[in-house]
């Protein structure tokens, strides 16, 4: 009989305590490698996000809320700016681009981002990265709209689809009836169509309005963007005008217009007012040489731009930077408690093993009268406690994972960030090496145990 056999007979003897022993080192072993893979995916995510802007500008409450809502979507912000107010920030600095969003509608639970042809053709979602089409073309005429990859595969929308948008976000967002229909159908009038179904999400100033499809206009799938991996793959972009009639339209019907006499129930350009010209949002980049992402006149505009109290300013770089720093503090506080819940397994197998002892004295007398070293018998109990801990190391990066998928479906359904999780070969071999190294340190106390056993007194009381 090999000494290996010997070991996997004693671990199927307690198999219960064995089974429990890994799974405990496995979850630690988890949580550590998904903590470290998804900070570094984490950070890199963020940093594709913000693309090549400078500088954003929003109505928001804060920086970080701002870049939070208007670049990774998180939630619609909440104050608008006047559309003059963007016209006169056009002139203030020597702007490379200056792109305006509307973000207040959603297809599905996906934002829908109101913009102009200079998102495409000036911003990059990626430094050094253009858009790039995966099928059709960008949008050129009102009701056209451009869907994200991940916002395609989702929906499962195509070139030639027709969307009707819902406005607001609702909290439970899903598939309603009738907010799309495939190319080749007949679109319906929202007439024929009948009343819509609501929903109750948060509006603006925090009271809480009533979300409902935009049935009386359909918009049209002209293309689909290839993925950027950034949160602006599971956003729909349209044209200003677009968003801008949807809601005058709304507007007009609250105001009755449509109830007088011979009223067109129809909202065009033409009936837009200064009330309905809103945007929540800026994309800045300043004139510069080559890529730079600090000009020299980068500080100077930044100061100018927080001078005007009704707009927030933010630097996107900076915000992420900030906002890696307080995830930091807790990713640290994170894996100082995996490191214990790792002692604590490494304990865990320790006591396993000892309270065998007593169950296993006579084996020992045993195997020691049929010729086996006191060191045999050492290194066996020794080399059973790091298999348990190869064991459970093995288990946890297959847990880490899975893990580490879960993390980025909720990551990019509740923010829009779009994390691959790369696991470091380098960093798994070392937490495993480290795991089985701690599983040999917690096998030393059982293994003396072990050594020390008396082979008179264990075959005497067995007699």
């Amino acid at each position: 009989m090999t000494d290996f056999t010997i070991i996997l007979r004693s671990l199927r003897v307690r198999l219960f305590s064995t089974l429990t022993t890994i799974l405990t080192v496995g979850v630690a072993v988890a949580l550590i490698l998904v903590l470290l893979t998804m900070r570094n995916s984490g950070q890199r995510a963020f940093d594709r996000g913000s693309g090549d802007m400078h500088l954003l500008v929003s109505g928001d409450a804060s920086p970080l809320v701002a870049v939070l809502n208007s670049v990774f979507y998180a939630n619609p912000p909440r104050r608008p700016i006047p559309w003059d107010r963007y016209e006169q920030l056009q002139t203030q600095a020597p702007w490379a681009y200056a792109v305006p969003t509307a973000i207040g509608d959603s297809f599905r639970g996906m934002p829908v981002v109101a913009t102009t042809p200079e998102m495409f053709s000036r911003f990059r979602p990626v430094i050094n990265e253009a858009w790039r089409l995966q099928e059709g073309r960008f949008f050129e005429n009102d009701f056209e709209v451009v869907v994200g990859a991940s916002a395609a595969s989702t929906s499962g929308l195509h070139v030639g689809d027709t969307v009707f948008l819902t406005h607001g976000f609702p909290k439970h967002a899903g598939a309603v009836r009738g907010d799309v229909v495939r190319a080749g159908e007949a679109v319906p009038s929202s007439k024929e169509e009948g009343h819509e179904q609501e929903h109750h999400v948060e509006g603006q100033e925090g009271e809480e309005s009533a979300a409902h499809l935009h049935r009386e206009f359909g918009c049209r799938v002209v293309g689909i963007l290839s993925p950027t991996y950034s949160p602006h793959d599971r956003a729909i972009f349209t044209t200003l005008n677009s968003s801008w009639i949807l809601h005058a339209h709304d507007r007009r019907e609250r105001e009755g217009v449509f109830d007088k006499p011979g009223a067109v129930e129809q909202t065009t350009a033409m009936d837009l007012t200064p009330v309905d010209r809103k945007i929540t949002g800026v994309y800045l980049r300043l004139e510069g040489r080559g890529e730079s992402n600090a000009p020299a006149n980068l500080p100077q505009v930044f100061d100018m731009l927080r001078k005007d109290g009704s707009l927030t300013v933010a630097q996107p770089t900076q915000e992420v930077a900030t906002l890696f720093r307080i995830v930091d503090n807790i990713n640290r506080l994170f894996l100082v408690v995996a490191g214990v819940v790792m002692v604590a397994s490494a304990v865990s197998i320790m006591l396993a093993l000892y309270n065998s002892m007593e169950q296993r004295r006579r084996q020992i007398a045993v195997m020691r009268v049929l010729g086996a070293s006191a060191g045999r018998i050492f290194s066996l109990v020794l080399t059973e406690s790091a298999l348990i801990g190869l064991c459970g190391a093995v288990g946890g990066v297959v847990l880490a994972f899975g893990g580490a998928f879960a993390a980025r479906g909720i990551l990019r359904e509740r923010l829009g960030l779009i994390i691959e999780p790369a696991f470091s070969p380098q960093i798994m071999l070392a937490v495993v090496l480290v795991t089985v190294a701690l599983a040999c340190l917690a096998g030393i106390i059982p293994a003396m145990v072990a050594y020390r056993v008396s082979v008179a007194k264990s075959l005497r009381a067995a007699a």
